[in-house]
């Protein structure tokens, strides 16, 4: 177990070693059962967590809170939109100030080619950790929960199991392409073999598929791109499949709105997910295009483990919160 995690910010992925994930996940299966049993465990007690949100969420907001409150803490929701962060308050401003003011900064920024910056200008700034909930190119606390929901579902030797990290059609909005991202970095560091599947317009950043191979290849695990959605599913144990727009095609919403509406077929159904394993699972960050990205019946049935997985956000980012805030 890595005990040296207290002030350390997690930005991205690898900011944490694959030790030191994996104490993580250790503190947040001991919070989970003390959780299940009605123990106290108010090891962040008198410390405060600002969380400042840029993008609205649910999940993200509601598990930060919860998680927080049921440490011993407090979480204070900051909207940009109705402080001075709107008005001229720089990141600089913002670590420096609210980094004296609470013991933790959480922040959601995800716009494209800004949000991961941000938060690291912050951190330069700030005297206490900087956690990201969120940004243009990672999502790490969604992805250690994912991590936890596949361990809790598959075992903790994950050496050989398939995961495949796929696209999948939303008509909502351009989603960011932080959390196939973020699944691509760790998932290999644990052994699993990663097939990443999209159409050939909706590529992630180069830079980012650099680091997954190089994690591959470190951890011994295998690493492949198709662009045919079936292809991806085939015999896997894990289905993750999720919209992200192709903002390394174009940036432009409409033109961007016009190339992911050429893949509507790319759904997730029952006849995909026959093509996996039989005792395959389906995953996904939610919230989902009902009946567009993935229709009711998957989302549904008894493969999805969608609700364990919300869920394990709360218990994994109470897992970094205690480690890092006390």
């Amino acid at each position: 177990m890595i005990t040296n995690l207290r002030g350390r910010d997690l930005i991205c992925d690898l900011d944490f070693t694959k030790e030191e994930v994996e104490t993580v996940l250790d503190v947040a299966w001991d919070l989970k059962r003390k959780r299940a049993l009605g123990e106290p465990h108010p090891l962040l007690r008198d410390k405060v967590l600002g969380m400042l949100f840029f993008f609205s969420s649910t999940r993200t907001r509601c598990s930060f809170e919860a998680g927080m409150a049921q440490l011993g803490g407090h979480g204070a929701f900051i909207d940009s939109r109705t402080t001075q962060v709107s008005h001229g308050d720089t990141a600089r401003e913002i670590g420096e100030i609210l980094g004296r003011y609470f013991d933790g900064i959480a922040i959601r920024q995800c716009d494209w080619n800004y949000g991961n910056k941000y938060l690291n200008w912050v951190a330069e700034a700030s005297r206490s950790p900087v956690l990201n909930m969120q940004c243009d190119k990672y999502h790490p606390h969604q992805c250690l929960a994912d991590l936890m929901t596949i361990q809790e579902k598959k075992g903790k030797n994950l050496r050989g199991k398939k995961i495949v990290v796929s696209w999948a059609y939303a008509s909502s909005y351009l989603k960011p392409m932080s959390v196939p991202q973020s699944l691509i970095l760790q998932m290999p560091r644990f052994g699993m073999d990663v097939t990443l599947s999209y159409p050939e317009e909706f590529l992630l950043m180069p830079d980012i598929m650099e680091m997954a191979e190089e994690q591959a290849r470190k951890y011994g695990a295998k690493f492949e791109v198709v662009h045919d959605m079936e292809a991806g599913f085939a015999d896997a144990d894990v289905v993750y499949a999720k919209s992200w727009g192709p903002m390394m095609t174009t940036t432009d919403p409409v033109a961007g709105k016009a190339l992911q509406d050429k893949y509507k077929s790319w759904i997730t159904d029952a006849r995909k997910m026959a093509l996996a394993k039989p005792d395959a699972i389906y995953m996904h960050p939610l919230p989902a295009d009902r009946d567009i990205e993935v229709t009711s019946e998957v989302m549904d049935g008894p493969q999805s483990v969608v609700f364990d997985q919300a869920e394990n956000r709360l218990h994994a980012q109470k897992g970094v919160l205690a480690l890092t805030m006390w």
